[in-house]
């Protein structure tokens, strides 16, 4: 009986100890993406190119760019260059909680904003 109870005692532990989530950072740090989010019940559709020390975003055929200061490899904020409005102002923390082949999934928030958003983003290029 003791030797059952230990056994599956040793199945449980096996189970629930998968392998953590897949966080390649460092091959998204660069490169063209594009994000679709949901506005108002409406898809829409960004599209951005980063390098180490710029993000240029594009949305709706408006063009936004920001610096970015790196935090660690699978974390960053960005900050509006040309602000055209307070809430513009607001600097961007991101995190990368996830990689694929060709994606990764991120929480984001405004900075001092406690609301944490998700979303994934695709390498196009």
């Amino acid at each position: 009986m003791i030797k059952q109870l230990c056994l599956a005692l040793l199945a449980i532990l096996c189970l629930n100890c998968s392998a953590p989530p897949q966080r390649n950072c460092k091959d998204f740090k660069t490169g063209e993406f594009s994000f679709t989010s949901v506005i108002d019940g409406e898809k829409k559709q960004t599209t951005f190119s980063r390098t180490e020390e710029i993000e240029i975003d594009y949305f709706e055929g408006k063009k936004d760019t920001s610096s970015i200061r790196w935090i660690n490899d699978c974390e960053y904020v960005l900050k509006n260059i040309n602000p055209k409005s307070k809430a513009e102002e607001k600097s961007i923390h991101i995190k990368i909680l996830t990689t694929s082949d060709s994606s990764y999934t991120f929480e984001y928030n405004a900075i001092g904003d406690k609301r944490r958003f998700k979303g994934t983003a695709f390498k196009t290029n």
